[in-house]
């Protein structure tokens, strides 16, 4: 890969909505070729997408987000990638990592419910027939999310000090 590539990706990764002309300023390259770049990063997914983080707590949309680490048996030929495909075509699953440690796979996904996220785990994930073991962690509040600090910076208070 390019290192004109590299240093797009460096920069999108943190700011998906930098236009070109911009992106073309901050790198010292022409438009066109930052845009042939993305474009070509895009066809052969390296960018596999644009997301933005959205700070949920600021609205009335309720939702419930769960960490699932989850043990399997591996499967002869595929290994685990048959069984993550499985996973990740649950539409409910936002993500799945295969892990080294206890677990194989770390699962995120988002639910309106605690119920809705338990009857997931109990009736699609655990019947999965090389599924062992799911242990469900549920995410209390978010602090940074992407290299995203999600809480304001708070203003310093100062104390007042007297003879």
């Amino acid at each position: 890969m390019s290192e004109m590539k590299e240093k797009i990706l460096s920069v999108i990764e943190k700011n998906s909505k930098i236009s070109i002309r911009d992106l073309a300023i901050v790198l010292g390259e022409k438009e066109e070729d930052v845009a042939k770049a993305i474009a070509e990063m895009e066809a052969d997914d390296t960018i596999c997408g644009y997301h933005t983080i959205i700070n949920w707590e600021k609205t009335n949309r309720e939702r419930i987000v769960a960490l699932i680490e989850v043990k399997v048996t591996p499967q002869r030929i595929s290994g685990f990638d048959h069984l993550a495909e499985r996973i990740y075509k649950f539409p409910e699953v936002d993500s799945v990592y295969l892990m080294s440690g206890a677990f194989d796979f770390c699962i995120m996904l988002e639910g309106k419910t605690l119920r809705e996220v338990s009857r997931f785990v109990s009736e699609k994930l655990s019947t999965l027939e090389s599924v062992t073991s799911t242990s469900t962690h549920f995410v209390l509040k978010k602090y940074k999310e992407h290299g995203t600090e999600m809480i304001p910076d708070k203003k310093a208070e100062r104390q007042l000090i007297t003879p």
